[in-house]
């Protein structure tokens, strides 16, 4: 079964590029273009695409209330994969709270994009190292209420800081010796209880907490 695409972006050249690479992919259908958040959201509602390519600065709505309203109205059944370009958007970290599940930088290779839009169609969330640092040290955002956190058992906190370190739910399993389906189990009850509506949102969490800190010397 092919992944639905749906990409997303102002940029007729940019959005055609991105599209022409994906629909070359045999595993890989594009199903509609946007140039707008709101060609954005109509795209994703008509065709429940199991990703959206979402750019950040559109006219009419913006990548952030797209991914919002995308996320309100299908949660985890139509991912959102945002592209940044982080030296110039300041609503990355914002984008995130919208529920995006990862991030993409716009200069990343073609090889890179289409292994991002499987990670992600796959249920993963998708952080380059260099954007998670970047937007853990450069964007504030109110930190999880530590009462929450208290709610989490020894294996949801243990398996929290695993998702920010970046490891997929296998790679979580093989190194717990847990069956996958457990860890996926664990994972959605702590994002519940969190309040969190993406693994992406995991991992900011996981920071602003203090459960994993950002590498230093790198950016």
């Amino acid at each position: 079964m092919s992944i639905e695409v749906v990409v997303a972006d102002d940029q007729a050249l940019v959005r055609a590029g991105f599209a022409a690479f994906l629909r070359a992919q045999p595993d890989i259908e594009v199903v509609a273009e946007a140039a707008d958040g709101i060609s954005a959201v109509a795209a994703a509602t008509e065709h429940r695409p199991d990703v959206v390519l979402m750019d950040i600065r559109m006219p009419q709505a913006d990548g952030i209330e797209a991914t919002r309203q995308i996320t309100e109205a299908f949660g985890g059944e139509v991912a959102v994969l945002v592209l940044t370009t982080f030296d110039l958007d300041e609503y990355v970290y914002a984008a995130l709270r919208a529920g995006a599940s990862g991030f993409l930088l716009k200069d990343t290779s073609p090889e890179d994009l289409v292994a991002a839009v499987r990670v992600i169609a796959s249920g993963e969330a998708l952080l380059a190292p260099t954007v998670t640092k970047r937007l853990i040290r450069e964007f504030t955002a109110a930190p999880v209420s530590p009462a929450h956190l208290a709610e989490l058992t020894k294996r949801e906190n243990e398996i929290m800081v695993l998702v920010a370190r970046g490891l997929s739910n296998n790679q979580i399993a093989d190194k717990l010796y847990l069956a996958p389906t457990t860890v996926k189990t664990h994972v959605n009850r702590l994002m519940a209880k969190l309040a969190l509506t993406s693994r992406a949102q995991v991992v900011a969490a996981a920071y602003e907490a203090g459960l994993v800190i950002p590498a230093r010397g790198t950016d």
